[in-house]
Order: structure tokens, then sequence, then C-alpha cells
């Protein structure tokens, strides 16, 4: 363990995401060593580029022991639940859309997401046209939920009312994935 002032700090813990609810602004993470739960805070996850992370997402923390437990002071990978991916994703939306027109990863910026509905919408940066989003693509790519004006990436694809998300990560993986091509 290093010590970074009073409080001690793990090189990393690996997990998964036991729940996290965004209107409450924290969660708990399952070490895979186990012991006692660890929070996460949205403060924590925020700084990672994400509102919200979803049940049973792999997730990769440094821990920091305080009086009241163990906490996630910085999150450094997350991935979806297991068995989740783009394929699936692409799957699910079959017959929904026109698979030729999946896009490539780019960013964009939610306009609103109701979990309670189900869906919302977010626009591709220069674009006004929105993307319809659905909570099952969101749960599936690793997130639990959207607040307006958040920055994301997004494939989106041709539907038959419009263009619609087969996937949605942090801001930054459309940088990433335009900076491997």
């Amino acid at each position: 363990m290093a010590q970074i002032g009073d409080a001690r700090v793990s090189d990393v813990v690996h997990g998964q995401v036991k729940w996290f609810d965004p209107s409450k602004g924290f969660g708990f993470v399952v070490s895979n060593e186990g012991g006692a739960d660890i929070l996460l805070h949205a403060n924590v996850l925020r700084n990672f580029g994400q509102s919200s992370v979803a049940d049973g997402s792999s997730i990769e923390i440094m821990v920091q022991a305080t009086d009241r437990g163990r906490q996630a002071v910085s999150v450094l990978s997350i991935s979806p639940p297991e068995g989740e991916s783009v394929q699936q994703l692409e799957e699910l939306a079959d017959g929904l859309v026109d698979p030729d027109s999946i896009g490539e990863m780019e960013p964009a910026r939610v306009k609103w997401f109701d979990k309670a509905k189900g869906f919302g919408f977010a626009n591709a940066f220069g674009s006004s046209a929105d993307i319809f989003v659905h909570v099952e693509v969101l749960r599936r790519s690793g997130l639990a939920d959207l607040q307006p004006g958040e920055a994301i990436s997004i494939r989106a694809a041709d539907g038959k009312r419009g263009r619609m998300a087969v996937s949605v990560h942090a801001w930054d993986a459309a940088v990433e994935s335009g900076s491997e091509a």
C-alpha cells in the first residue's frame, strides 16, 4: 500500500459494481479478492468521464482506507457487464436499423434522458439531428443513466424513425477510436 497524506491507497482493486444510483450520487463495488464493499462516489466516476455505471460492470479502481471503510479515489477502467458486447448491441438493433449504416464512434452530447421512460436523445457534435438512445443499449454499454448536457461517444445507425444508438461510451472513446484509425 502506498501512503498519500494520512490515507493509505492500494495500487489497484479489480471488482464488479454491486450497484450505483446516480440520483443518490454513490454506489458500491465488490472486490474480486473479497472483503467489505468499496464506496464509489459520483465525483470519482465523473473524474473518469462518466455520470453512471451499470450494475455488474467490471471495474478497476484505486482505493483509500478511511475510518468509515474503503472508498474509490479514482477509476482506472470500466467494462460492461459480462457477456455484453458491441456485436450483441448490433444484434439487439437487428431489424430496427440498417446494419450497413452503423457508423464510427463519434462525440455527442446528451439532449435529455429519462430512465423511467427508458429512453432519451443525444446529438452528435456538429449536428442538430436527434439520435435515439434506449436504456437497454445504455445498460449493455456499461452505463446506467445519462445527464442532460453530458458529453458521450456514440455509435449510431439509421432506423425506421431516424438515427438510433447501437452503443454509448465515455466521451473520450471517440477520440481513442479515431486515433487508432
